[in-house]
């Protein structure tokens, strides 16, 4: 299963502006070819990696550092890390980007419903690791989607999916499944629903992953999503 040109030709454009480069720079731009975006300024190193076109931004320090490196040694914490250590490199992030394009199969499941109570979001923060609510940041979300189990009085929230908007056409979203109810496949079919939600308004769903997260890559793919570049980060203190 593969993109549509048209969706992939929206995404680049996202992003494109949101790294301030021109509108078509990263249309424009052959696949296996890299794009320096230099701002002195800049508080963070980023490296992107999308359908192929690959962009670092950064200070000029860091983009003359980054000629000389491999896109493979750019993609790892530890190569902008070792790049930025003298001026206070922090690693943000380093995750597999996902989108997609066409609604997903749902069949209602038995005994699960379900909600768009962010009080529930909340409910199944409190169920969950905290380093796993912390990373997937469901109750902040602007649209949450809550599947709980009422077979019994007071519904139980078991898995939850919701999404933000971002560069105004992009729908960021995340999922975060109570222990207990894991490998079920629950994160994924709740995921699906939020994906169907947001399509039906126009956004293009957007997953981002950890990249050492392999079952969070395995439930946004198991929810029709697509993977479709990497990015990681630094931020810079001095």
């Amino acid at each position: 299963m593969n993109l549509d040109p048209g969706t992939i030709a929206i995404i680049q454009l996202a992003f494109s502006r949101h790294l301030g480069l021109a509108d078509d720079a990263l249309a424009a731009t052959d696949a296996d070819e890299r794009i320096y975006s230099v701002r002195e300024q800049s508080e963070t190193v980023c490296f992107l990696r999308l359908f192929g076109t690959e962009v670092f931004s950064g200070p000029e320090w860091a983009a003359a550092r980054a000629r000389t490196k491999s896109a493979v040694e750019l993609t790892r914490h530890s190569g902008l890390m070792q790049m930025s250590m003298e001026f206070g490199g922090r690693a943000l992030g380093a995750e597999q980007l996902f989108f997609a394009d066409a609604f997903p199969a749902l069949a209602p499941l038995e005994d699960l419903a379900v909600a768009n109570d962010p009080d529930l979001a909340v409910a199944l923060e409190r169920l969950c690791p905290p380093d796993d609510v912390a990373e997937a940041g469901l109750a902040g979300k602007e649209d949450v989607f809550v599947l709980v189990d009422d077979s019994e009085d007071d519904p139980r929230p078991v898995a939850g999916a919701g999404y933000s908007i971002t560069d105004g056409i992009l729908a960021d979203m995340s999922v975060l499944t109570a222990p207990g109810h894991r490998l079920r496949g629950l994160g994924s079919y709740i995921s699906s629903v939020a994906l169907e939600d947001a399509m039906a308004g126009g956004l293009i769903p957007q997953w981002r992953a950890p990249l050492d997260n392999v079952g969070a890559a395995r439930t946004a793919m198991g929810s029709g999503f697509i993977p479709a570049g990497v990015r990681t980060s630094v931020s810079l203190s001095a």
